[in-house]
């Protein structure tokens, strides 16, 4: 039992030990910290000037970006692009995506992105989101409400009504550059 008790006593010794170089070192960086150099501080203001203001970083950031699109394969994307309209014209590129051109019924035509194995539920939501960015850029309508819309309307492609949505635009035959009518349904009475 002797043996244990000493044992426990250079345990403790060792501990209060290593405890009091830990608070020495401790206190030695808390004055490190407290006497800054002027050279560390004078780095810090000029860190500070450097920085831009967020408007200020806007507008650079916006030029660059208008120049991106000026790129032959990205120049049909709007000045005001997103990330996703980038992505999607990217996948055009490399055929991993394709364009619907979705009529209305004023005649004005929009190309809808979707990927080549798109659902007509995948067609909808784009068509969904080229309206939304449209009306965003242009400070249209706020609100549409879709339910609405796909209560009251339908998409046709050749005569055919696209009412599943979970089948394929391919069991359709849409390809690249096809052309689906956005038509109003009739009431059944």
């Amino acid at each position: 039992m002797m043996g244990e008790e000493t044992q426990s006593l250079h345990l403790d010794e060792g501990l209060s030990i290593k405890e009091e170089e830990f608070r020495q070192a401790e206190g030695k960086m808390n004055q490190v910290e407290d006497e800054k150099p002027e050279e560390v501080e004078e780095e810090d203001e000029e860190e500070d000037e450097e920085a831009l203001p967020h408007s200020e970083f806007l507008d650079i950031f916006e030029e660059g970006l208008a120049r991106l699109v000026q790129d032959p394969l990205l120049c049909d994307l709007p000045i005001q692009v997103t990330l996703e309209e980038v992505n999607s014209q990217v996948a055009l590129e490399y055929g991993q995506a394709m364009t619907v051109r979705v009529c209305k019924a004023d005649g004005e035509v929009m190309p809808i992105v979707v990927v080549q194995n798109a659902m007509v539920l995948d067609l909808k939501k784009a068509i969904q989101r080229f309206m939304e960015l449209k009306q965003q850029r242009e400070g249209g309508v706020k609100h549409v409400s879709w339910r609405y819309v796909w209560r009251t309307f339908h998409l046709v492609f050749q005569g055919e009504k696209l009412d599943d949505d979970k089948m394929k635009l391919k069991d359709y035959g849409i390809r690249n550059r096809d052309e689906v009518t956005f038509m109003k349904r009739l009431r059944k009475k």
